[in-house]
């Protein structure tokens, strides 16, 4: 079952497209994944950064072609390909895997919250405060959710000029001598540098309530050029500051660069930046929350103001459990594999069973 078109008042213009994919893009991993992609490729792995970057292109040229070809999202391709009993219990696992991403992120905010500012911060009121505030973005409908996006990445700009600090005390003689590792190395750093940028993903839902989608094409593509370009730029100073064995030891590279950030009215800058970090993970939060209860919705046909908070629920649940950085790490582990795999091979086998399909049909 194909579901209608969007009415046009729900939609969003199609450049807003790009800030939505961004804000999925720019989360937690941000704040250390300089660390990560060192251990295969050394300073070596802002090619594998730049790599990765340009993979995207083709996954999201995927992407498009999907919801194109069924005129609609991914719910729809599932249950045009595998009929509405198998389409929808696969798309019932969207339900679970954005749940679990929300509150793997509202974790990954509390920890550094926590490590950082607020060490006896509770778990539950943190996050119950949080799912709220997503709650009341989700309520305004998808619009809402795409202004916050758009808000999250425009008002927190500023900060990538803070990393200009890092550059007086950076010595680009580290990354000497470069193309220094071998292919299969930077292939390994490619690949843990992909689980940063997952979020692209979301096009598959949001598809629809794009105006001419396809004239979002083109900002969707400069969007991720941008994306690519922070964080090879952000791993290039990172390198640069840090000696190898020192980033090793660096969970949070990117917050321990504020450290040296001083200003005449502020002198704990990463402060600032955690606050302002806060709001650039909300639209990480409000977008999973509006995935995980539309899909609830179109499946099961329960309101979506009524699963959002059935979804919200279970998060707190989930965050309150994985209080700790070791069962923490476990979830990002298994969110970032899953996501993986949805990206680079369950979505280019969705395409082409789909072309398969509608050849058959055709004859």
């Amino acid at each position: 079952m194909i579901q209608g078109p969007v009415q046009e008042r729900l939609q969003i213009s199609p450049f807003m497209a790009a800030y939505v994919i961004i804000s999925m893009q720019i989360g937690i991993g941000v704040l250390g994944f300089q660390r990560i992609i060192a251990k295969d490729a050394g300073t070596d792995a802002w090619i594998s950064v730049i790599g990765a970057g340009l993979t995207i292109h083709i996954i999201v040229w995927i992407m498009y072609k999907i919801c194109e070809t069924v005129n609609g999202d991914v719910l729809d391709a599932n249950v045009y390909l595998f009929g509405k009993i198998i389409g929808n219990s696969i798309n019932t696992l969207f339900i679970f895997y954005y749940t679990v991403t929300c509150a793997a992120v509202l974790g990954g905010l509390f920890e550094i919250i926590r490590t950082w500012m607020f060490q006896s911060l509770s778990s539950f009121w943190f996050a119950a405060v949080y799912l709220l505030l997503g709650i009341y973005i989700v309520y305004g409908g998808f619009r809402t959710v795409a202004g916050i996006s758009f808000f999250g990445l425009v008002i927190p700009f500023y900060l990538l000029f803070s990393f200009g600090f890092a550059l007086q005390y950076g010595d680009f003689t580290n990354l000497l001598p470069l193309f220094d590792h071998s292919f299969i190395q930077l292939v390994k750093s490619g690949y843990h540098m992909s689980l940063s940028y997952l979020g692209y993903g979301i096009l598959l839902f949001f598809y629809p309530f794009i105006k001419k989608p396809e004239q979002s094409k083109k900002f969707v593509h400069i969007g991720l050029l941008a994306t690519t370009f922070i964080y090879a730029a952000l791993a290039v100073i990172t390198f640069a500051y840090f000696p190898l064995g020192l980033l090793e030891k660096s969970i949070w590279a990117t917050l321990e660069m504020w450290k040296i950030v001083r200003l005449p009215i502020l002198e704990r800058f990463e402060y600032l930046g955690i606050a302002n970090w806060a709001l650039i993970l909300l639209p990480n939060i409000a977008l999973s929350l509006w995935v995980a209860s539309r899909v609830t919705k179109r499946i099961f046909h329960i309101s979506q103001k009524k699963s959002v908070i059935f979804i919200a629920l279970a998060c707190l649940i989930i965050v309150v459990l994985i209080s700790t950085r070791e069962r923490l790490n476990v979830l990002f582990d298994y969110t970032a594999l899953v996501g993986f795999a949805l990206a680079y091979v369950y979505t280019p086998l969705l395409y082409f069973s789909l072309l398969i399909k509608k050849k058959v049909k055709a004859k």
